[in-house]
């Protein structure tokens, strides 16, 4: 038997392959895009985001190619990055709660858990509520301390502006893992609660 890839902990990925695929009909662009997440353990470094060959190999490698091509893979992963990039920024919002212990939050590892639904995806379900596409756990170190972030992703309707984008919904917040934990999802919700309000 084939010996199983050995995967990155902190991603959950096996090496970055650029080379391009068995049977690929067109070259893809290698280079990497660099993101505004701080990556823990590095020197003013931040995350780098897959090239559009890397992630067609990742799709293949998955048996998620689906219906896209080659020549799909230039939005596909321009509309990953926007969206890594938002749920950072979300995630940002709950880190605020904590600028005064940690200035600089940066992401140690992520990892992909799309058959796992979290329990707050798998009690909206339960309940008829739409099932989230992709789910993502986000591991967070705030100054020394490690934290563990949720974030579903969801299908959202069109904008209305621009039918032509693709949206999704996020909803990131931090896993019931602790007592702060669950002390910033009240503080957040009595927060938007009010801001709403106004």
């Amino acid at each position: 038997a084939e010996a199983e890839e050995e995967l990155n902990p902190r991603n959950m990925m096996p090496a970055a392959n650029q080379q391009p695929a068995p049977g690929q009909r067109m070259p893809l662009p290698t280079r990497r895009q660099r993101s505004s997440i701080p990556k823990a353990g590095e020197k003013e470094e931040a995350w780098e985001y897959p090239s559009q060959q890397m992630f067609y190999n990742a799709l293949r490698r998955k048996g998620k190619l689906g219906e896209a091509k080659e020549e799909d893979m230039a939005s596909v992963v321009a509309i990953h990055n926007y969206t890594n990039e938002r749920a950072w920024r979300e995630l940002l919002k709950w880190e605020e709660m904590h600028r005064a212990e940690c200035e600089m939050p940066k992401l140690v590892r992520f990892r992909g858990l799309y058959d796992e639904l979290s329990p707050k995806a798998r009690f909206r379900t339960m309940l008829g509520g739409q099932r989230p596409f992709d789910r993502h756990d986000w591991v967070v170190d705030r100054c020394g301390k490690e934290v563990r972030y949720i974030i579903d992703y969801y299908d959202a309707p069109p904008d209305p502006r621009d039918p032509s984008q693709y949206s999704i919904k996020l909803d990131v917040r931090p896993a019931f893992d602790s007592v702060g934990a669950a002390l910033d999802r009240t503080r957040m919700a009595f927060r938007r609660t009010f801001s709403s309000s106004e």
